[in-house]
């Protein structure tokens, strides 16, 4: 199915690994011009199509230099994805944590993409055309435990502002959806100070057997792939999907079993 993509410019932030860089790949796939932002642009250079531009989004003009790159580069934004993000496991319990811990989470994984949507919507506003796609994450609605408190109150804020944004957007021609995966096969997960080595170093089980009963807990018995969740992003960013507003996808395997 060809997704009329073509031609777009489209803005990804965190694209420089996992489900980010797999975003830019099903973006670029689709004819799409990428302006691709992250702390480390080295996985990005060489993309044919892709724009990388090096910025710190947890700065608070970082998100709008970002956007701003692609209106100088291509005069327009397209589609906007909201990807920066990151968790840190909380093994300590919630008095452990104090305001800097919870500051921190929201300034990465809430109001990046605020600030990158404002300055994409300022664009995409006065041509009354625009798509903001959110990655946030299931943790916005499901808490088994603590561990990401933060977190997933942080990606609740961005899925609860998506909902209220669809409804004042809407009628100025702008689309914004969100994607909430469950556990995804990526560095967050699985990689050398992820949750599954975090969690199994500090109860003793080991990081192969936290990935392994987490796997377990899904019906499908596997984690997401990044390009799962890209499929999915490329999608809801394109024309054909013209009447899916404020709406939460999931991709979790299975995992919550009620919404």
């Amino acid at each position: 199915m060809d997704l009329e993509l073509s031609e777009k410019v489209a803005v990804v932030s965190g694209a420089s690994k996992g489900i980010g860089l797999a975003i830019v790949h099903a973006l670029v796939a689709e004819g799409a011009n990428v302006v691709a932002g992250a702390r480390h642009v080295e996985g990005l250079e060489g993309i044919e199509g892709v724009t990388p531009v090096a910025v710190d989004l947890a700065d608070s003009e970082g998100p709008a230099r970002l956007v701003g790159r692609a209106v100088d580069a291509f005069g327009r934004v397209d589609v906007l994805v909201n990807n920066v993000g990151a968790a840190h496991v909380r093994l300590d319990g919630f008095s452990s944590l104090g305001d800097a811990d919870f500051e921190a989470s929201l300034q990465l994984n809430f109001f990046a993409a605020l600030r990158a949507t404002r300055a994409a919507v300022a664009d995409m506003a006065r041509r009354k055309h625009g798509v903001v796609v959110n990655v946030a994450s299931v943790n916005s609605f499901f808490e088994p435990d603590g561990g990401v408190i933060d977190y997933g109150a942080a990606k609740a804020a961005l899925v609860n502002v998506a909902k209220s944004l669809s409804q004042e957007l809407g009628p100025q021609g702008i689309r914004i959806t969100s994607v909430s995966p469950g556990p995804v096969a990526t560095d967050l997960w699985l990689g050398k100070e992820g949750v599954a080595a975090t969690v199994g170093s500090a109860t003793g089980a080991g990081a192969d057997a936290v990935r392994d009963q987490m796997a377990a807990s899904m019906p499908t018995g596997r984690f997401t792939t990044p390009a799962e969740v890209a499929a999915i992003v490329a999608l809801l960013s394109s024309p054909r999907m013209a009447n899916v507003t404020g709406a939460n996808w999931v991709i979790d395997g299975g995992l919550v079993k009620t919404v």
